[in-house]
């Protein structure tokens, strides 16, 4: 089933990927760019200290194209861990620029261990574990949102 799977992926990712995004940035919408092309997803927007603690705990599944873009106030250190998140998640850490500053990959459901994001990190995007190694998103990938200061953001609205 999971060779299924990865074939959906690959076939959701190549429709996804198609074309240049030219849609006028949305708060329930993520863009990310990158040498690989650009990618959209649906996502929830965690931007209080009680909806970040809460993040995707207790979820079962998450659809392909969508995700959570946690929102902080200023940049900080951040560290995350996974204690009863059912799926496995990428973690995308961005400083407030927009700027992809690390990427931790496939974060293992209910692992208490911490994950480090690193210092001066923004925003935190959770996507479906292996889909950021499938897309090839890395250090210095973009991403667009109206969350993203417009003056700083290394990818502004339009």
């Amino acid at each position: 089933m999971r060779s299924l799977r990865l074939g959906g992926l690959s076939l959701v990712v190549a429709l996804v990927m198609a074309g240049q995004v030219q849609a006028a940035c949305a708060p329930g919408r993520v863009e990310l760019r990158g040498d690989w092309g650009t990618a959209r997803f649906r996502v929830e927007v965690a931007d209080d200290p009680e909806e970040r603690a809460i993040g995707l705990m207790n979820r079962e599944e998450m659809a392909l194209s969508a995700g959570m873009l946690f929102v902080y106030d200023s940049p900080q250190r951040v560290s995350f861990w996974m204690e009863n998140t059912l799926i496995p998640l990428d973690m995308l850490f961005l400083d407030a620029t927009g700027t992809v500053t690390r990427v931790h990959e496939n974060a293992v459901p209910l692992d208490r261990t911490p994950i480090p994001g690193g210092t001066d990190i923004q925003y935190v995007l959770e996507i479906n574990g292996g889909l950021a190694r499938q897309i090839g998103i890395s250090e210095g990938d973009v991403l667009r949102h109206p969350d993203v200061d417009q003056d700083l953001a290394a990818w502004p609205c339009e």
